[in-house]
């Protein structure tokens, strides 16, 4: 069998161990991978590179993906699908795993029920993807953002400031809560919560009085204030309708010093949480994920998606698992408050 493998979305460190445990894997049943390039635009395209375990070597370390990645959307492109579905078989490809968050995800579940042969592995550096306990990234970008504030604590207590974070979370607040409280966190805002700029600036005051010259505030990009919408940069849709986030730390940091009187800097950490070598913990599990979706693949069962449950790693419905978003537990939140 030759089997097809992509990477979409957004990249995330953990990507290469997923691709190296579906090859490892096939190759040693005798069978053929191509990887497609860019994501579903490999598949529209015909843009593709064999690979081997000489491809693989070396890889589990490195960041991002070997395959590249891209937000292509064969459901907005004209005659995408058929285009897939053609390519799908001229490419000779017996099945498919597709990498990716949602979105990607998303369309590997359309293409499955229109008939290809496909099984799916969650990737999504904010660990919203339901159906998944955690995803691959989501570890490694926790760890980055909780060494940053580290960082900031020293500078913060030097110059008696306000050091507000901006990490990623689009709907969730995953990463904020989890780097939040691993981080020691003075206050933390989250999507699922409208940002109460009054009560955050009364908690500030109340720290100070007790004798704290200095706060951390790490507020997630998709987070936003009472009445009023999410922080662009630019009002441009991708092909999944998705808006570029940002800006939310810069209004909070202003709007708090305006308030408090309180010194105020800002940090936007942006892709740094992407970038660099994947923790332990999201090489193993990416690497898991590989040799499941392999698995899946020889058992027949397509239209699945491998999901972590509890220390176990399952498969559950594509379908099912793109229904919705997974938002953030509130009672971990509940648990950070504590320390506001």
């Amino acid at each position: 069998m030759k089997i097809g493998i992509l990477t979409g979305g957004g990249d995330c460190p953990g990507l290469n161990s997923v691709i190296r445990g579906v090859v490892r894997k096939a190759i040693l049943d005798g069978h053929e991978v191509l990887g497609l390039r860019y994501g579903w635009k490999g598949l529209l395209d015909k843009d593709t590179v064999n690979l081997d375990l000489r491809s693989v070597s070396g890889i589990l370390p490195k960041g991002g993906t070997i395959l590249g990645t891209s937000r292509t959307n064969p459901y907005k492109k004209e005659n995408g699908v058929n285009t897939a579905k053609e390519n799908f078989k001229s490419l000779g490809l017996g099945a498919l795993v597709a990498i990716g968050g949602e979105d990607t995800l998303g369309v590997a579940a359309k293409l499955s029920q229109d008939g290809l042969k496909i099984v799916g592995v969650p990737k999504t550096i904010d660990n919203d993807l339901e159906g998944t306990d955690f995803t691959f990234g989501f570890d490694t970008a926790v760890n980055i953002v909780m060494e940053c504030i580290d960082r900031l604590h020293t500078t913060a207590e030097s110059h008696n400031r306000i050091m507000v974070v901006e990490v990623m979370g689009r709907h969730a607040g995953w990463i904020a809560a989890y780097s939040g409280i691993a981080g020691g966190a003075d206050y933390i805002l989250i999507p699922e919560i409208p940002i109460d700029i009054e009560k955050v600036c009364s908690s500030l005051r109340k720290r100070h009085e007790r004798g704290k010259n200095f706060s951390i505030v790490v507020v997630a990009e998709g987070a936003f204030f009472k009445e009023e919408n999410v922080c662009l940069q630019e009002k441009k849709l991708d092909e999944f309708g998705h808006v570029r986030l940002g800006g939310i730390g810069h209004t909070l940091g202003r709007l708090i010093e305006e308030k408090t009187s309180f010194e105020t800097r800002v940090t936007v950490l942006g892709h740094i949480q992407r970038g660099g070598s994947p923790t332990a913990f999201d090489r193993v599990l990416g690497t898991r994920f590989g040799v499941k979706a392999y698995d899946l693949i020889k058992e027949g069962k397509f239209g699945r998606m491998a999901s972590l449950k509890g220390k176990e790693v399952i498969d559950v419905s594509l379908e099912e698992a793109t229904a919705k978003l997974k938002t953030l537990d509130l009672d971990l939140y509940e648990l950070a408050s504590i320390f506001f």
